[in-house]
């Protein structure tokens, strides 16, 4: 039976994978256990061979091997081939699960298709579910070590009941040197348009999608029998052994602790057991073993799937579903929350607390703006964005280079303006479509006293050729003389 230990991590707390250390069934332990004693005496025996049994020429010679073995041991690459080889196992693994023939959805279709409350559509009603159940036992029986042991021949299914006499024979009158699976949903479509053309089956489309469901189920069952047609390739599996053993194999020579009076490198302490060399070898070797339980989850090992659970369960499940409980619906009635528009089903003592967590009501719920930036501008007033007049991300640059930044001017005539006061303002105003007297292209100046006077300069692209650039943005004030200076004039003192 499967190990199951959900429950037990259900909540991660400290400690939380302890527990499961100590599990025997289904464990590391259990898998790698002999393999692992195998090599632990293969090293104590040349660990004591090499100390006690050979002579002082013998044992320059073992050491020298020793050192050669441990030099290119690391030559194998252990680890990429067995991390691919692994995860290649483990997906092909789960992809076997998802197709195991799970009859719910054609029951569901069954009993929603065929309709009647008479002896005869029941009949329909439980050979379709019949037939159903009776080709995944026969493709069950194929891959499976555990279902074919419980049924080894087809004088076992038709004892179990799956399968009667008269179907019996026809099934073994139909000669295919092939597997024979797929009769049963053969025999499945035929019932199915008998049960049509009786008028079980009300219309067309309800027809469609039992035939459609039950090709989903067959679908399911053909993907297992490929799946234990095609393996993984020999050649990879055969690769991935040899390196792990030969790995291993060279560690038996190389990871010997030598004589530290000898001076080699690496060998200053002689220790008796090889704790680390231990480690890598239940760690690899776990790997590996790991892929050889799962590379066939069809066979008897502890977590291997329990087809025959699998087949009683489904076998059981669809005759309730397509017989006992066809028509049979409970009163229709008014539930409890009939005239509450908030519904909220109630909590127990032991979940309470989750009842005063807030809801989740996105990640911008609780984000707080200041009333600056929440009042709400005219779009007479937002400057229109372009290449020459963006928003640059850096305001240090827009200060020291005018030229650099958001500016209704081209930078190369902003190098050349004059400096404007810090109290003015200049706004560009956009084209209007309710006034056609006033350009987009006028640039006003505002003075700090006189809001009225306005001076309308016109666009440096638009300017005569003959008028310099510099008189275009003189400002006409009392302190012109000292605001009138060019900029780069302005910035060098500064500097």
């Amino acid at each position: 039976m499967t190990v199951t230990y959900t429950a037990r991590v259900a909540n991660a707390r400290f400690g939380g994978f302890y527990k499961l250390l100590l599990l025997w069934r289904g464990s590391i332990y259990k898998l790698l256990y002999k393999e692992f004693l195998v090599f632990f005496f293969m090293y104590a025996a040349l660990s004591i061979t090499y100390r006690f049994f050979l002579t002082e020429d013998q044992r320059r010679c073992f050491e020298k091997v020793s050192l050669y073995c441990n030099n290119y041991a690391n030559l194998i690459p252990v680890s990429f081939v067995l991390g691919f080889y692994v995860t290649l196992v483990v997906n092909r693994w789960w992809n076997q699960y998802l197709c195991m023939p799970m009859p719910d959805r054609v029951m569901c279709a069954i009993s929603a298709t065929v309709h009647g409350s008479d002896e005869r559509a029941r009949m329909y009603r439980r050979t379709l579910m019949r037939y159903c159940s009776m080709s995944g036992l026969l493709i069950l029986r194929s891959v499976s070590t555990a279902a074919f042991k419980r049924f080894p021949t087809i004088d076992h299914v038709v004892e179990a009941g799956f399968m009667t006499r008269h179907e019996r024979k026809k099934f073994e009158n139909l000669h295919s040197s092939y597997n024979k699976y797929w009769v049963p949903c053969v025999w499945f479509c035929s019932l199915a348009a008998q049960a049509r053309s009786e008028g079980r089956i009300r219309d067309d489309h309800a027809y469609k999608m039992l035939i459609e469901e039950l090709n989903a189920f067959r679908g399911n069952c053909s993907m297992l029998f490929h799946y234990d047609w095609i393996s993984v390739p020999l050649v990879y599996t055969q690769v991935v052994t040899i390196a792990v053993y030969s790995y291993f194999l060279t560690c038996l020579i190389g990871r010997q602790f030598l004589d530290s009076s000898q001076g080699y490198s690496g060998h200053d302490l002689d220790l008796y057991v090889p704790v680390f060399t231990l480690l890598q070898f239940f760690f690899y070797t776990g790997w590996l073993k790991v892929a050889e339980q799962l590379i066939n989850p069809f066979g008897e090992d502890d977590d291997d799937f329990e087809t025959n659970f699998l087949i009683d369960r489904n076998f059981q499940v669809s005759m309730l579903a397509v017989d006992e409980m066809y028509g049979d619906v409970p009163h229709l009635v008014k539930d409890r929350y009939w005239n509450d528009s908030d519904p909220r089903p109630p909590y127990t003592a032991a979940t309470l607390f989750q009842k005063h967590q807030p809801s989740f009501q996105g990640s911008t719920f609780d984000m707080a703006l200041t009333k600056e930036d929440m009042l709400v501008q005219p779009l007479s007033d937002i400057e229109e964005m372009n290449e020459e007049a963006s928003t640059r991300p850096f305001p240090l640059f827009s200060r020291l280079f005018p030229g650099v930044g958001p500016s209704p001017i081209s930078s190369s005539a902003a190098l050349t303006a004059p400096l404007v006061a810090p109290e003015s303002q200049m706004t560009l105003l956009r084209r209007s479509s309710c006034s056609t007297s006033r350009s987009s292209d006028s640039l006003y100046l505002e003075g700090p006293d006189d809001h009225t006077q306005a001076e309308t300069l016109p666009h440096p692209e638009t300017r005569p050729p003959d008028v310099p650039l510099q008189s275009l943005f003189t400002v006409d004030s009392p302190s012109s003389s000292e605001r009138g200076a060019p900029i780069a004039d302005t910035i060098a003192p500064a500097q």
